[in-house]
């Protein structure tokens, strides 16, 4: 299956299914230098893959740390003084060969270095197949996350989809999040469909007709980024259940789609207050738990920190939080939430997880 951006001008192919890595010669066969940019897990894996690259395109390897401790500024130092000491000129590709974090730092680097080369995505997570698509790229600060960055589009996507293979459950939980997320930006029929499909936990593992589910959000992801690039309205319904999401993955060090799954479920207890809607917020959290997400991290959360992550979060303006609510699903908002609405609907949020 193949996807292309249809901007007025530098668009790019996303190429998703098995053995896609066999196209990616097409991508790189003119540049002077390559870097491989591999997440420690993936080289666990699959070196074998690596290594083949590495060699038939005589290409530069560097190993980074798995997930956003990669993503600082000490390592992104560390980093690009290391690939300076290389010497590469500016035709040189970068390849980000792992999941979300690998490619936003990978990204990154690639804006910054020579002020600018080229950088091709290869995500190997399920969570990947969102973040690799847009073109947004960055580290994190200690004020939060993501907010150091660029919009940098890669030259092309490549997502083979046999990395899937050796994924662990709790990798599969996280990207799923984003799966979900499309689904409740699109129509109920999508929700119904994809809870249908992936019931509980044991469904899930299978990943069964996953590669459609897939090709569905990363559609679903471009329809919205090629209106608006930059963020400045309708990409901001990306970011279902980020604002809080975010918040609680900072704070609690966990996946970034374990954090949004529970953001999504706050937003339905938001937009119930905000917007006087009736979502069935206990639909939800029971559907989270039939998928067993951890969800007794929920226990040690306490709103004033997280209020203020909330604050630092990138799509606010001087009006303060910004939320992205279900009006009704497939029909999203973007809402400013007051302090006293955010603290009650967390209080209303603690009574579904501390029984």
């Amino acid at each position: 299956m193949k996807l292309e951006t249809t901007y007025k001008s530098n668009n790019y192919p996303i190429i998703i299914e098995h053995h896609a890595l066999d196209q990616l010669r097409d991508y790189i066969k003119n540049y002077k230098d390559i870097v491989l940019v591999i997440d420690q897990k993936v080289e666990n894996e699959w070196s074998h893959i690596t290594n083949f690259i590495a060699t038939e395109y005589e290409a530069h390897k560097l190993i980074i740390p798995s997930g956003e401790t990669t993503k600082t500024l000490a390592f992104y130092e560390e980093t690009i003084e290391s690939l300076l000491s290389k010497q590469l000129t500016r035709n040189t590709c970068l390849i980000a060969i792992g999941g979300g974090a690998t490619g936003d730092f990978t990204g990154f680097l690639a804006a910054t270095l020579l002020r600018g080369v080229d950088f091709i995505q290869v995500p190997t997570t399920i969570l990947a197949h969102d973040s690799s698509v847009g073109g947004k790229v960055g580290i994190n600060s200690k004020y939060g996350k993501n907010l150091i960055g660029a919009f940098y589009r890669p030259k092309a996507v490549i997502y083979d989809l046999n990395f899937l293979n050796t994924l662990p459950y709790s990798e599969i939980l996280s990207g799923y999040a984003e799966v979900y997320k499309h689904a409740l930006l699109n129509d109920i029929e999508s929700v119904n469909h994809i809870e249908s499909q992936y019931p509980d936990e044991q469904a899930l593992k299978s990943l069964n007709e996953i590669e459609y589910y897939l090709y569905k959000g990363v559609q679903t992801k471009l329809n919205i980024i090629v209106a608006d690039e930059k963020e400045s309205n309708v990409r901001k319904f990306l970011n279902l259940g980020h604002t809080f999401g975010h918040a609680v993955e900072y704070k609690l060090k966990i996946p970034h789609g374990h954090a949004v799954m529970i953001g999504i479920v706050f937003q339905f207890i938001v937009a119930n207050i905000t917007l006087n809607k009736s979502f069935d917020v206990a639909h939800y959290v029971n559907y989270l738990s039939d998928l067993d997400y951890p969800l007794d991290v929920i226990n040690a959360l306490d709103f004033e920190p997280l209020y203020q992550l909330m604050l630092n979060d990138k799509k606010n303006d001087e009006q303060g939080v910004q939320m992205v609510l279900l009006n009704d699903i497939g029909n999203p908002v973007v809402k400013h939430i007051d302090y006293t609405t955010l603290s009650q609907a967390f209080e209303t949020f603690k009574t579904y997880f501390n029984k």
